[in-house]
């Protein structure tokens, strides 16, 4: 006589036994942890190379993807590995040719939600036309453009370090982990700056004082501003405000009168108050930086022109060493020349923008690596454990 068999229902799935059916309730609870994987979503080389940096402190192997461009200068992104129900991680850096390196996330961030992946979070360290991101005459909030584009893409998450503004945040429809780089700049002072006691941190114009602050604060240093610097600051470029000129008023009926525009004359009676040119006053340095090694510290450094000249102030009121500390060295142009040329000592840039062709270049670029804390910011945001470690005495300056 044969053991009549015992079929337990559970939501329309019939099982053998009461032992089936709690495996089956345990594996239905951990389908969403079932993995994740991490893509490199760029066909440089140091894109590659910091995405091995990452897996490896991670302990998983690279996602099987090839990222190219056709002949026609179309991109092309092949998954060569199943992603279904998964977390993936898209890894971008942001070489010279950032149009390109934009669509290769674009295109991979598609092909893995047409994949049926579960989430898909960028990691992309330095955002590009972050300095975009305020309305200049009648252009575009470019970063605004460029969010919305990556929410349609299929991204549900970024992980990125250090925004040139952190209101850049509110662009986006899903959640941006700003991250900071500033422990790891500071820790590169207290470690390999000579003498650092006798050092002072210096903000290159008035509005990057808070960032400064916060590092002079955290080293216990002093704190130096520049003031009256000899480029146009952002505030100072047209914005639109002062369109259309202002023209003479044709005489004629009043009532004939048209309302302000081209080629047309203002209504009779209102007067718009003068606004006065703004000029530069000459370039001061607050505080004291004679006999100080001066570190500049900043967020991105690209024209360095600026930077040059704030070098020559300041060995000029006495400094004898000079660094420059940033998270990004985009060192666009000319840069390495300049660099080399000039008073300043080291420029200390981190890994998130490719730049070794800068450094065989320049030997006064120095590369500090944040591929640690990238991967950690991965870990966390699959397992679902808080951020907050990872903002330990950060700062809303930093």
């Amino acid at each position: 006589m044969s053991k009549r068999r015992l079929l337990v229902p559970y939501k329309s799935v019939f099982f053998n036994s009461r032992a089936q059916r709690g495996s089956y309730e345990y594996s239905r609870m951990n389908v969403g942890k079932s993995g994740y994987r991490v893509f490199s979503a760029n066909s440089t080389a140091a894109c590659t190379e910091l995405s091995k940096r990452i897996t490896e402190r991670l302990g998983v192997e690279l996602g099987k993807a090839v990222v190219y461009q056709e002949p026609n200068r179309e991109t092309r992104v092949e998954i060569n590995e199943s992603v279904r129900g998964q977390d993936i991680f898209i890894i971008q850096t942001i070489p010279r040719d950032v149009n390109t390196a934009i669509m290769e996330l674009l295109v991979m961030a598609y092909a893995l939600k047409t994949s049926c992946a579960k989430n898909i979070i960028g990691v992309i360290p330095y955002f590009p036309y972050s300095k975009q991101c305020k309305m200049r005459k009648r252009g575009s909030i470019v970063c605004k453009l460029l969010a919305s584009m990556l929410a349609k893409a299929g991204l549900t998450h970024i992980i990125t370090m250090d925004l040139h503004q952190k209101e850049i945040q509110g662009f986006f429809s899903f959640p941006v982990d700003n991250l900071r780089a500033s422990p790891f700049l500071l820790q590169y002072i207290q470690e390999e700056v000579p003498d650092y006691r006798n050092a002072i941190i210096v903000a290159k114009s008035p509005s990057a004082a808070k960032r400064a602050q916060s590092y002079a604060e955290r080293l216990r240093l002093g704190l130096a501003v520049m003031h009256g610097e000899a480029q146009c600051s952002e505030s100072d470029m047209a914005d639109g405000r002062h369109s259309p000129p202002s023209v003479k008023n044709t005489t004629g009926h009043p009532g004939l009168e048209l309302p302000l525009g081209k080629h047309r004359a203002p209504f009779p009676g209102i007067e718009l108050p003068r606004m006065m040119a703004k000029e530069k006053p000459p370039i001061t340095v607050v505080g004291d930086v004679g006999g100080r090694i001066a570190i500049i510290v900043d967020d991105i450094v690209d024209d360095v022109e600026d930077f040059v000249a704030a070098a020559e102030i300041l060995k000029e009121r006495g400094a004898y060493k000079i660094y420059v500390m940033a998270t990004h060295g985009l060192l666009s142009g000319d840069a390495p020349r300049l660099i080399e040329e000039s008073a300043i000592n080291e420029v200390v840039v981190t890994n998130t923008v490719p730049h070794e062709v800068q450094k065989l270049q320049c030997p006064k670029i120095k590369t500090v690596d944040v591929s640690m804390i990238l991967a950690e910011a991965i870990r966390r945001i699959h397992n679902g454990e808080s951020m907050a470690y990872l903002f330990r005495n950060i700062t809303v300056d930093d």
